[in-house]
């Protein structure tokens, strides 16, 4: 059982060693915290690196890891539809 504290405005929930490292997870990783309202769970996954396609240079990946994180809202919401 773990206890939720409080961080500014955010409720923080503190995972356990065993379950970072089973996640590969580790200070400063970006993960995926994804809500299962009908089971009432909070999903967490660590995100996996991108993969590099040929032909794709760093300025174009970055322009789409941006265009990712600003509308992933709606992304989401999309792949739900």
């Amino acid at each position: 059982m773990r206890k939720d504290f409080k961080i500014g405005n955010s409720l923080v929930i503190s995972l356990s060693k065993d379950a970072l490292e089973l996640l590969d997870i580790s200070e400063g990783s970006d993960v995926f915290v994804d809500l299962d309202g009908g089971k009432q769970q909070i999903v967490t996954s660590p995100v996996e690196e991108p993969l590099s396609v040929v032909g794709a240079n760093e300025a174009f990946a970055q322009q789409v890891a941006e265009f990712i994180d600003r509308y992933r809202p709606a992304l989401e919401a999309l792949n739900k539809a």
